[in-house]
């Protein structure tokens, strides 16, 4: 025992060094414990809340288990396939219904291009991106082509804004860009850094020449485009996801897969393992202080005091930084913003003539179409065929997003529902303007509201270089590391590569 009276992680009979605390049992805790119990190190976990995995949960609605934030995963990159094929889960992996994603504008909704990264298109002259643009839209932006490579590309930060309306101009950014943009980062493109949210984008443009050609590069599966994201809320299928989650899209226009029966049961597998390593898994349990000792850190959780070699800190930037900086000092002022709170009202419906799935899997909302509240709505039945089985014929399941965050670009000022009826209240809203058909509330057979705060890491300009000093700092005694959407990018690729190389290199 130690002197708090709790059970420490470290012993007589386990080496400090071969002891960790994990602090946060979100998806990039789970990843980050499973890698240190699979290197022999005995590992604690401490959760705050009830409940493991973080975005990537679930919730039981009209008899139905949903996933409740992340509910597919980007395919450019191998990472989330090859760990749920380590789980067990490999048979599992299903890609969503072939039918694309629309885009509501203020002038009405359009099929959203395919071929696209953040909404910025491959080829202005597709059709689906010309419908959208019209034919000015579509010249301007096929200017990019003509344009020297080094604008946009010269400065240290660019926003997702400014360098979408210097190559393409300003209606691929107002039609296509910011929908996207506010629907999987519940931000606005005048403050993203394009360096976070799409990597290697930028070198794209300066190795071929043009925008266009480097969001190319991507979607052909440039490795430049590397551990780019995964989904975290709703959103349809062929768009971005971003973690919470913002409703399931994944980088707009991106292949995504899901999981039989929900990205939830990726959480159900891992806990499984990290049982079977004799992980000590502790919910309810929230870490109060950390502070050095002579063998590592102690960490403080409830009057319990956990001690062991290694430290890895599993929770929001804002949180991890001030539950660190009081042992890691030079990490004052490096706190980054807190994320958007989002909001995702889940309805199931008894709506036959939604069998024609009118929006296909789902529809992104510009921020200055008129009347629509929400950000997103996907229709999960119409995407994923293993839950329109179960659900049934006539039974739909819509998921609708609220949240913008920052959306200062072209939005209309209007508040954003609060209470729980009042979201329910604007779900029925727009589901009946973005799905072309009446929803009432007496067709919903059951609803749910599950809110995320802050759990979208806001990547403002200058956040990749507070990234980087921050694991500099974090790492240079070489028994601490820091982990999590905030800092890799968030979504499920991003964080399910970079979470374990971190914990690799920490052991190292």
């Amino acid at each position: 025992m130690d002197a708090a009276g709790g059970a420490a992680v470290g012993s007589a009979a386990q080496p400090a060094a071969q002891t960790a605390v994990v602090v946060g049992g979100g998806i990039s805790g789970l990843l980050a414990a499973r890698e240190l119990a699979r290197a022999g190190v005995r590992t604690t976990v401490l959760e705050a809340s009830g409940t493991w995995g973080g975005c990537v949960g679930s919730h039981v609605v009209a008899g139905l288990t949903l996933d409740s934030g992340a509910e597919s995963f980007a395919t450019r990159s191998s990472a989330v396939a090859e760990l749920a094929g380590e789980l067990g889960l490999g048979a599992e992996i299903v890609a969503p219904n072939p039918g694309g994603a629309w885009v509501q504008l203020p002038d009405g909704a359009r099929e959203l291009p395919r071929t696209g990264v953040l909404g910025i298109p491959a080829n202005p002259w597709d059709p689906e991106v010309r419908r959208s643009l019209g034919l000015p839209g579509s010249l301007r932006a096929s200017l990019d082509k003509l344009l020297p490579a080094s604008l946009g590309t010269r400065a240290e930060a660019t926003s997702v804004s400014a360098l979408v309306r210097a190559r393409m101009g300003r209606r691929v950014l107002e039609r296509l860009v910011a929908p996207v943009v506010g629907g999987v980062h519940s931000a606005d493109p005048d403050v993203l850094d394009i360096d976070m949210v799409a990597p290697g984008l930028r070198a794209g443009i300066r190795e071929h020449g043009s925008l266009a050609a480097a969001v190319a590069a991507q979607r052909n599966g440039s490795p430049q485009q590397g551990t780019r994201r995964g989904a975290a809320g709703p959103l349809p299928a062929g768009v971005p996801a971003a973690g919470p989650p913002s409703p399931g899209l994944q980088k707009a226009g991106s292949a995504v897969a899901g999981l039989r029966g929900g990205m939830h049961t990726l959480i159900a597998a891992l806990l499984a393992e990290l049982r079977r390593h004799g992980v000590t898994l502790l919910e309810s349990t929230r870490a109060d202080s950390v502070e050095r000792t002579a063998g590592g850190w102690r960490v403080s959780a409830g009057g319990t005091a956990h001690d062991a070699g290694l430290l890895v800190v599993a929770v929001e930037g804002p949180a991890a930084v001030a539950l660190l900086t009081g042992a890691v000092p030079e990490l004052a002022g490096r706190r980054p913003e807190p994320g958007p709170d989002v909001s995702l009202v889940t309805l199931v419906l008894d709506l036959p003539p939604l069998d024609a799935r009118p929006r296909g899997t789902g529809v992104l909302v510009a921020p200055q179409s008129p009347g629509i509240q929400a950000k997103a709505l996907t229709h999960a039945t119409a995407k994923w065929g293993w839950l329109a089985d179960q659900a049934g014929p006539g039974t739909h399941v819509v998921r609708l997003s609220y949240g913008r965050g920052d959306a200062r670009h072209g939005a209309q000022a209007r508040p954003e529902p609060g209470t729980d009826a009042e979201l329910f209240a604007a779900a029925l809203r727009d589901a009946s303007a973005l799905l072309s058909i009446p929803v009432t509330a007496g067709d919903v057979v059951d609803w749910d509201v599950v809110r995320w705060g802050g759990a979208l890491p806001f990547a403002s300009l200058g956040h990749k270089r507070r990234v980087a000093e921050v694991r500099s700092i974090c790492a240079a005694d070489g028994t601490l590391a820091v982990v999590g959407g905030w800092l890799s990018g968030n979504g499920l690729a991003a964080i399910v590569a970079d979470t374990p190389n971190q914990v690799r290199h920490l052991l190292s």
